[in-house]
């Protein structure tokens, strides 16, 4: 038996326009879930609707990313920071840098790590805060990096001391190479290469400041840095080169021509190579070696920085060597102890 059941047609709702459907217009319809996405966009939408009519276009905000000039013809903006009134835009774009910076970027190039209390008394007249403001500048724009590292310990200190170094980047590096402010052929270094040897690489600065003093009294100027990185590649190609030419000829004379031709020592059948070598231009007054090259005068100082992890026999092949030694109070008092025990000279070693 079939019930008809009547079904009262839907009454409209208080401010709803819709005409209610007639008898025979009815349909069924899956009611379909309430999606967030959708609700989440049409709720932007709105705001974005509104945002439009209260804000018209001519006084909405610029994006400061925004430029309509093009970025290689943009001048420079002037800083806010008063320490800043002489910052000149340098070859990469949207990057500029103070004098002080660039200097100190080329001193932690030059010599791989640097000590960064070294950098204040150098740079900055021992001022701890400009120092501090620029490493700070340097590392957000990812142009050097600053870490701490232990020193050894010799015994004689309770705690262990660290000391902050600072280090050229690769990104640091390409904008000192790239404009163009350095001496010619002077290399740049990125990163450290050695960790363990970093409290000894760190004096190598510091020794170069106590030289550069000396060579300047005596007329030197347009200094260059070599490091022993450097100084070991032209010894190693100039020996290949010689034994590409004969290959016969015995390795001690080859070694001993390479020695002399590069003006370094030859002590105990082995080429002596220092920690740096500062070369210079020198007055035409003076008595100098001319380059065949450019016909410059010319002139170097080689410098070596004693630890008291020398063994006796380095240290007697760096006597023998002739170079400009140095070493700091604790470790030169441990050197000069040990030399005089070996009953041997090795000259004159200079306090850091």
């Amino acid at each position: 038996m079939r019930i008809d059941i009547p079904q009262e047609p839907p009454r409209r709702r208080d401010g709803d326009e819709r005409v209610a459907p007639q008898p025979g217009e009815w349909s069924v319809s899956r009611k379909v879930p309430n999606n967030p996405i959708r609700h989440r966009l049409k709720s932007l939408e709105v705001k974005d609707e509104d945002f439009r009519r209260t804000c018209p276009r001519e006084k909405r905000p610029r994006d400061k990313g925004a430029r309509d000039v093009p970025r290689d013809r943009r001048r420079p903006e002037p800083s806010a920071d008063p320490r800043r009134p002489s910052r000149t835009a340098s070859n990469i774009v949207g990057l500029e840098l103070r004098p002080e910076e660039k200097q100190l970027l080329s001193e932690a190039g030059r010599f791989r790590v640097v000590r960064v209390a070294d950098l204040r008394e150098t740079l900055y007249n021992g001022k701890s805060r400009p120092l501090e403001n620029d490493l700070w500048y340097l590392r957000d724009k990812g142009l050097v990096e600053t870490s701490q590292v232990n020193l050894r310990r010799d015994g004689r200190r309770r705690t262990i001391e660290r000391v902050e170094v600072a280090t050229l980047t690769q990104d640091g590096r390409r904008l000192l190479l790239k404009q163009g402010d350095l001496p010619k052929d002077q290399r740049l270094y990125a990163g450290l290469v050695k960790p363990r040897e970093v409290e000894h690489d760190s004096q190598i600065y510091r020794a170069y400041r106590k030289e550069v003093q000396k060579i300047t009294e005596k007329g030197g100027s347009n200094l260059r840095v070599k490091l022993d990185f450097e100084i070991k590649s032209q010894v190693q190609k100039a020996i290949h080169a010689e034994r590409k030419a004969d290959p016969k000829r015995d390795m001690a004379e080859i070694k001993h021509e390479v020695a002399e031709r590069l003006e370094l020592p030859f002590v105990d059948g082995k080429i002596q190579i220092p920690d740096a070598r500062i070369e210079y231009d020198l007055p035409r007054d003076m008595e100098q070696t001319v380059d065949a090259d450019d016909r410059s005068r010319t002139g170097h100082e080689d410098i070596e920085v004693l630890t008291a992890a020398y063994h006796a026999g380095h240290l007697r092949s760096k006597g023998q060597a002739g170079f400009r030694n140095y070493a700091s109070a604790a470790d030169r008092a441990t050197i000069i102890s040990r030399i005089e025990d070996e009953h041997y000279p090795l000259g004159d070693i200079l306090e850091l």
